[in-house]
């Protein structure tokens, strides 16, 4: 059973002497219509040039917590009511959300919301908008920035974006997002229902994003092995509350884990989905 860890046990400041966390999550709560409470004493941390993974059957709150640190839940009628979240330092949560991208915080929502009656590069375009400041030189330097990490959307840059496949929709909106220039780009679910070959290649980006870009990323996905394949470290997220942190090979080697979320006994074997499914239902019992 993955047994909740108490708060005390979960640092959310670093040590002394090192810098402190691009982001800074603090014992959130969360709560919709103010009284719904969502998540209960949620932390995590994300440092500088780090991917980390947030991973969650549906309904755990992995969305509701990207949410929480873009400031886009208040759309949702929904507010963080304690705790509170440090990007650089500074509070940004119940913020305005545009303020928010400003500061270098983007995320990409799940579902792929391209606006299908632009062509690609109106899409990516649009996107720079938070950016006003910026130069047609300092456009073009961006939108070849995300063509020469999805040379496919500078193929098809005319194309209206709603003739695109799953796929490309997927690398438009990440595309997108790097329009803005984020320090910390928030990925909601980038696997979801897309092939495996797409899904292998969309976290090549994504790891390419990280390497080459240094920019920090906060990875929301189910599957917990394509995630933990390009994030250094993992959170583990039930039913509102972190459960389980550590790193990558922590996290793979972890029973539970590979059990709950990789359908894999603890000799290694793939269990059938009869096997998965009792298990899930006893967790559900035993929480």
């Amino acid at each position: 059973m993955l047994a909740p860890q108490p708060a005390a046990a979960r640092p959310v400041a670093p040590a002394a002497g090192l810098s402190s966390p691009l982001l800074a999550v603090n014992n959130i709560e969360v709560r919709y219509q103010g009284s719904i409470l969502v998540l209960k004493n949620v932390s995590l941390t994300v440092n500088r040039g780090e991917i980390v993974a947030l991973l969650g059957s549906n309904g755990a709150g992995k969305t509701t917590t990207l949410k929480s640190i873009s400031s886009l839940i208040q759309d949702e009628e929904g507010r963080v009511s304690e705790g509170q979240i440090l990007f650089e330092d500074q509070a940004v949560h119940n913020h305005d959300p545009v303020a928010t991208v400003r500061r270098g915080l983007v995320q990409v929502m799940e579902g792929r919301r391209v606006l299908e009656h632009l062509s690609v590069e109106q899409n990516l375009i649009v996107a720079s908008a938070p950016i006003r400041s910026a130069s047609r030189a300092q456009l073009r330097e961006s939108l070849d920035q995300v063509y020469g990490i999805f040379p496919i959307l500078a193929e098809f840059r005319q194309r209206e974006s709603g003739y695109l496949s799953g796929g490309q929709q997927q690398m438009l909106v990440i595309g997108r997002a790097l329009m803005a220039k984020p320090r910390l780009l928030l990925l909601d679910e980038p696997s979801l229902g897309l092939s495996p070959l797409l899904v292998s290649r969309i976290f090549e980006s994504i790891a390419q994003i990280n390497r080459e870009l240094g920019t920090s990323i906060l990875l929301v996905e189910q599957n917990a092995r394509v995630a933990l394949g390009v994030a250094a470290r993992g959170y583990v997220l039930e039913n509102g509350r972190i459960v389980m942190e550590g790193s990558r090979d922590e996290l793979l080697g972890n029973d539970d884990l590979r059990e709950f979320y990789l359908g894999m006994s603890a000799d290694g074997r793939r269990k059938s989905f009869k096997d998965v499914k009792q298990y899930r239902r006893r967790r559900r019992w035993l929480g």
